[in-house]
């Protein structure tokens, strides 16, 4: 790779923000190495080259740094045109993607983590705020999605569809762990038929860790949560 256009990521296995790049990178076919952090023991670089957050991913192409995944996501989508692009050309219809987008991680990405890091009472409510929110993607994808998710596939994959993946492209891991079902194929059978359909194509196949290696991580983070001091 010519020394001006090389890209490096530097992420942390678990981190569905990280996900989300290095899906993009793949779909568009993109060569890159990849530096995986420490978190507990951030690299020097790191903290350069992201010295406001201090997290992962960071996008380094030609020796810049870009943080903030969507930003990272946007950056790779108007810098290399190869491939399908992640948003449409259509100014409303980016305005739509950009919106679901943060609605998928600010109200559904964010309650998932709360309901893995809770217990009781504090979860119950979590679960329940998770179910509506994902009743409300249910109501609305139509509207997103008016040719339906069936025809969806690497070729025209786009920044909608890899958040959806890094949200809950492990959602049977949280099944597991948590003993119900995140993803009901009757409850929300739209969300379900568009998530698996996306989790059938090969380059989102190959770059989700194993199920077992993600059960681990999870129960890891919510024993930490629920009770640090035993961890």
């Amino acid at each position: 790779m010519a020394e001006e256009n090389k890209v490096i990521l530097h992420g942390f296995w678990p981190s569905p923000f990280v996900k989300r790049v290095e899906l993009a990178l793949k779909i568009k076919g993109i060569p890159y190495d990849y530096v995986e952090e420490d978190l507990p023991n951030k690299s020097s670089l790191l903290l350069e080259y992201n010295p406001v957050y201090k997290k992962v991913p960071v996008l380094v192409h030609n020796g810049k740094p870009i943080a903030e995944s969507i930003v990272i996501l946007e950056y790779i989508d108007e810098t290399w045109k190869n491939g399908p692009s992640l948003l449409p050309e259509d100014p409303y219809k980016r305005a739509e993607v950009r919106f679901w987008a943060s609605f998928l991680q600010q109200q559904l990405l964010q309650r998932a983590i709360l309901v893995v890091k809770s217990d009781g009472e504090a979860q119950e409510k979590a679960i329940e705020e998770l179910f509506e929110k994902l009743k409300l993607l249910e109501e609305r994808i139509m509207n997103i999605f008016p040719e339906g998710t069936a025809s969806i596939n690497q070729e025209n994959m786009g920044l909608l569809d890899i958040v959806l993946i890094s949200c809950f492209g492990y959602y049977k891991v949280l099944e597991e762990v948590l003993g119900f079902k995140v993803m009901d194929p009757e409850k929300t059978p739209l969300v379900f038929s568009w998530l698996t359909t996306l989790l059938e194509i090969p380059v989102v196949k190959e770059a989700i860790p194993s199920h077992e290696k993600e059960v681990l991580f999870i129960k890891y983070v919510r024993q930490n949560a629920l009770n640090p001091t035993a961890v």
